[in-house]
């Protein structure tokens, strides 16, 4: 379940002063392997100072090219972010595991008429959405909003304004900038004004299939209302954090105390454990050395979901999972802690 893969460097281009695009070379044996639908992330395993560091990152190419490029904000001091904008070099070789993820695009035959909200590092999962929707269909239309601080600041900013070009009558995007006021850009944060002037001023007269949103959390929260409040089903609304602003240390209720005895199912494999029900699932699993499969460990993807069989147990956070799919009894095992003395859950059963 959480095999890695080696993956060559084939280019990496500065995108702004701080992010980058980092193109994967995928050889022939793993073509289908690393086949992927637009929206859909890859994680990557590096050590770093002696610690083995996981991080998910969304794929930016479209799937009808044969290779994979990712675009990296750097955010963090020591780690991969920084290595991928500071050392990180052509010719290097990663551990990459295969595509995954909810957030996606499925072409069909039909025309469709998509809109998105992204800002900062949230356009890299719309860069591949916007290239599907443009290719899939001749009739296809889409509307991008994108905020950043300036022009300078916008990954994927020059990548943008060629598709622009090329699909002149199809590809609209309003750039917003929250610090520099540009000509040709929008300027502020997105806010309910720019969702309706887009939606309800500039595009009033196309009827939307769907709309994807990523960035952060408050963003997600501010557009979703608007679309709502506008008319819009919860069902044409897809959505992916890249940020949270709660964390499971801050958000994690008192339980009653107890231990629970569980049972891990990976890779056809069954392991034994026992943990208080205190603690979150994931963090158990892992430190029994159980080869389980995870990125985020923050509750903003989705590669640590499993499905419990046998007991209860309870999320802290949930931003992925329907109502659905928790009925069925898959959970975020980052997020989630026992209820009953005994827990089974499946991480291949999902």
């Amino acid at each position: 379940m959480t095999h890695f893969h080696l993956l060559t460097v084939k280019q990496i281009k500065h995108l702004t002063p701080s992010s980058v695009a980092i193109t994967f070379e995928v050889p022939k044996e793993l073509k289908q392997t690393f086949a992927f639908v637009p929206g859909q992330y890859i994680t990557i395993k590096k050590e770093i100072k002696g610690k083995e560091l996981r991080r998910a990152y969304s794929i930016s190419s479209s799937p009808k090219r044969d290779y994979i490029t990712i675009g990296v904000k750097k955010v963090d001091k020591g780690g991969f972010s920084h290595f991928a904008n500071t050392q990180l070099k052509v010719g290097d070789v990663l551990e990459v595991m295969p595509p995954e993820g909810r957030f996606v695009f499925k072409s069909t035959s039909e025309q469709k008429n998509v809109a998105a909200f992204a800002a900062g590092s949230g356009i890299t999962p719309i860069m591949s959405i916007v290239k599907e929707v443009l290719e899939s269909n001749t009739h296809n239309n889409f509307v991008l909003v994108y905020g950043n601080k300036s022009n300078a600041e916008t990954m994927f900013y020059k990548d943008l304004v060629k598709l622009q070009l090329d699909y002149a009558n199809r590809f609209f995007i309003y750039f917003t900038n929250s610090k520099v006021q540009e000509e040709g850009s929008l300027f502020g944060r997105i806010d309910v004004s720019t969702v309706n002037y887009a939606l309800k001023n500039k595009h009033k007269n196309i009827d939307f299939d769907a709309f994807y949103l990523c960035g952060p959390e408050d963003m997600i929260h501010l557009v979703t209302d608007t679309l709502q409040e506008n008319g819009v089903p919860k069902d044409k609304i897809h959505f992916e954090l890249f940020s949270t602003t709660e964390t499971v240390s801050d958000s994690k209720p008192v339980t009653s105390d107890g231990k629970t005895q569980v049972t891990v199912i990976v890779d056809d494999e069954e392991f034994h454990l026992t943990m208080s029900k205190n603690d979150i699932v994931l963090d158990a699993v892992l430190k029994e050395n159980i080869d389980a499969p995870y990125s985020c460990q923050g509750g903003v993807c989705s590669s640590c979901i499993a499905k419990i069989t046998e007991g209860k147990a309870e999320m802290v956070k949930n931003q992925i999972l329907t109502d659905g799919e928790i009925e069925e009894g898959l959970i975020l095992t980052c997020q989630a802690h026992p209820l009953t003395s005994t827990l089974k859950v499946d991480y291949d059963d999902v």
